[in-house]
């Protein structure tokens, strides 16, 4: 038990983050988890992403990756995924998904309804290598390999 003399009428709440504009964003994975499916059946690759720069930057995406599951689509869909991002942050062997963290990527970002709120939700749609987006208008290039948390703002 912790103790926590605090008072939740005198502090504003948070409220839920608002999806991003659809756009390309420099992004980097700051970290990764493997995680059962809901069914128990299976398991999928849990990826999040920071935005790097812009007026998003800090904000988080999540990509799940079903490479353990029993229907063999969304496992041959899953490693297409996988070798994309592998591809665009340059570690084509990874022993560990570690190896893909912190390493700036241009990510695609799509908007969606969620069919069962209508909310709009954001979805990873496509992954490029950074210098392979050098002419876009929206993110510039990252120019050092320090932790995108411990960057200061720009």
């Amino acid at each position: 038990m912790v103790a926590l003399n605090f008072d939740a009428n005198k502090v504003e709440p948070a409220s839920p983050p608002e999806a991003i504009p659809a756009g390309k964003y420099l992004a980097a994975i700051v970290s990764s988890e493997n995680k059962p499916t809901k069914s128990r059946n299976g398991g999928f690759l849990e990826l999040k992403f920071q935005i790097l720069q812009g007026d998003y930057r800090g904000r988080h995406v999540w990509v799940r990756l079903n490479l353990d599951n029993p229907n063999p689509e969304a496992v041959k869909y899953a490693r297409i995924e996988l070798s994309t991002i592998c591809h665009a942050v340059g570690v084509l062997k990874p022993n560990d998904s570690v190896e893909l963290h912190n390493r700036p990527l241009i990510i695609h970002v799509k908007c969606r309804n969620r069919p069962d709120t209508g909310e709009i939700v954001n979805e990873v749609k496509g992954y490029e290598a950074k210098e392979a987006a050098a002419g876009q208008h929206q993110q510039a290039p990252v120019t050092d390999n320090t932790p995108p948390w411990k960057r200061q703002p720009a």
